[in-house]
């Protein structure tokens, strides 16, 4: 059987044929074409405000890996600092569940990877902060050059790390990302762009918890997807889904 991978996603509203503006949940599709594609069966999580630490856990043991997916900026009041005027409209319901879930994933070593703002959501939940607006910090803007286009640049990984082995020495990524991660508690910061951003985080205290700032999802190359699968497989194998 293909291993479960929840992959969060956006309650928004959406039009098609005759149906206009309806409450849709919804991701982009190259998201789950990418964990198909590795022999994952994804499964849509929806953004709720209201979910509880319980059951985000309950939903985390009845899964085999989670996914973290791109987005909205992560509300500042989250990890205690005033909002710069660049920070897009927040999402508490997003920000509320994959909190909640990336603690549960982590406290049950339930293989784990975060995209762009799944990266910063899994700092800010370990206790971590962002840098709200890179241009002012870099002074440039080659991470989001083009509003609504991926840009691409090199990120270099650390030797011996898990995102070394997955994606190589070097790499050349799809970016699309005006924040970074300042302060990442608990995480070894493993990839780095040539301006020193954070690119990539892991706890190599577990078996699978790997992020990512840049967008797999937009590549031909699934290797990060593929190991977060293949890891995914391994627990469900040896039996750690429990429903």
């Amino acid at each position: 059987m293909r291993p479960l991978i929840g992959l969060t996603a956006y309650s928004e509203p959406a039009s098609w044929g005759v149906w206009l503006q309806l409450p849709t949940t919804l991701l982009a599709a190259s998201y789950s074409a990418h964990v198909y594609a590795a022999g994952g069966q994804p499964l849509l999580i929806p953004p709720y405000e209201a979910m509880s630490a319980a059951e985000a856990g309950q939903l985390a043991a009845r899964l085999d890996g989670l996914l973290l997916s791109g987005g909205v900026d992560v509300a500042p009041e989250t990890y205690g600092q005033p909002r710069h005027p660049s920070v897009q409209a927040s999402r508490p319901d997003r920000d509320a569940t994959e909190s909640l879930l990336a603690e549960a994933a982590r406290q049950r070593n339930l293989p784990l990877l975060g995209v762009c703002r799944g990266m910063q959501v899994m700092a800010v939940a370990a206790g971590g902060s962002i840098h709200q607006h890179l241009p002012e910090i870099l002074g440039h803007t080659d991470h989001l050059a083009t509003p609504g286009v991926f840009g691409t640049h090199p990120v270099t990984t650390v030797a011996g790390s898990a995102l070394a082995r997955i994606v190589g020495e070097r790499a050349e990524v799809a970016s699309y990302h005006h924040q970074g991660v300042a302060s990442h508690p608990g995480f070894r910061a493993t990839a780095h762009a040539v301006d020193g951003t954070v690119e990539g985080l892991e706890d190599p205290s577990l078996s699978f918890c790997i992020a990512v700032q840049w967008h797999p999802e937009m590549g031909e190359d699934s290797g990060v997807f593929a190991a977060l699968v293949d890891a995914a497989g391994m627990r469900a194998q040896a039996g750690g889904r429990r429903l």
